[in-house]
């Protein structure tokens, strides 16, 4: 394991302390798991624009264009 020091305002370390208190976990475990989605989320970012960079505009209207013109059934009206 690394350490990594931060500065936080005093307000945001209160809602940390009290939400690790109310989840029964460290402080260390909430932020370290808040490090992780956040990472998790701009790699997952990258990765989608790499994969729209392969897209292909008339492949994608061709297959939309075989989906039948349709109501949806009443479940999915909800």
């Amino acid at each position: 394991m690394n350490t990594v020091s931060v500065e936080v305002p005093a307000s945001l370390h209160g809602a940390v302390s009290e939400l690790a208190r109310a989840s029964g976990v460290s402080v260390n475990q909430i932020v370290a798991s808040a490090i992780a989605e956040k990472v998790s989320a701009l790699a997952g970012n990258d990765w989608f624009a790499a994969r729209a960079a392969h897209g292909n505009r008339s492949a994608y209207d061709e297959a939309l264009a075989k989906i039948a013109d349709v109501e949806p059934e009443e479940d999915d009206r909800r």
